[in-house]
């Protein structure tokens, strides 16, 4: 199970990327008619923000699976790596789970409102909104059931099932591993 969802949210990380290229040529575009043509339209502006939303939001998952989130290392990094997984792993039950269930149950009713008025933007000449709210509800519920995957991993690396596939690194160790191959290139 955690294997698929990982597939999945590895996939739709992938694919999301190409939201920012397709945001910069948007504003690009938008930027370009208004300064040639002095022609403004809201709907371009709200359709910038929908899609670095959506790259945002669809891919908290991925970054969740890959270990990539914020993270204040100066303590976590000077412990054992056993305490690492356990605080891992309670901080996913006891912090994530709560959180992004809560979020699923109040962004349910909420997203289905909001396309069932077919609400829209109080910017004139703006988008309807619905698919900035179904893409909110999407990303939280894609986080959820990665945050399911990320603990049946934990619970397998501390048991010893399998290699923990996000070995904990320090910003510190990071950084003298990033230096070692660059100065391995430099020699080449």
């Amino acid at each position: 199970m955690s294997r698929a969802i990982d597939a999945v949210t590895e996939a739709i990380g992938k694919s999301v990327a190409w939201l920012i290229l397709v945001a910069i040529l948007v504003s690009a575009i938008n930027a370009t008619v208004r300064k040639i043509f002095n022609v403004s339209s809201n709907a371009w502006l709200e359709l910038q923000w929908y899609l670095y939303g959506a790259a945002f939001l669809l891919a908290a998952a991925n970054t969740l699976r890959h270990n990539e989130h914020i993270r204040i290392d100066i303590l976590y990094g000077a412990l054992k790596r056993r305490t690492q997984h356990w605080i891992d792993l309670l901080g996913h039950i006891f912090f994530l789970m709560p959180f992004v269930v809560l979020m699923d149950i109040y962004l349910l009713p909420w997203t289905l409102k909001s396309f069932r008025d077919g609400e829209m933007s109080s910017s004139a000449g703006g988008l309807i909104l619905w698919p900035a709210k179904a893409l909110i509800l999407g990303g939280f519920m894609l986080l959820t059931v990665q945050g399911v995957s990320e603990i049946i991993k934990k619970i397998a690396v501390m048991r010893g099932d399998m290699e923990d596939p996000t070995p904990f690194v320090s910003a510190h160790e990071a950084a003298e591993l990033e230096g070692e191959a660059l100065a391995g290139e430099i020699k080449k």
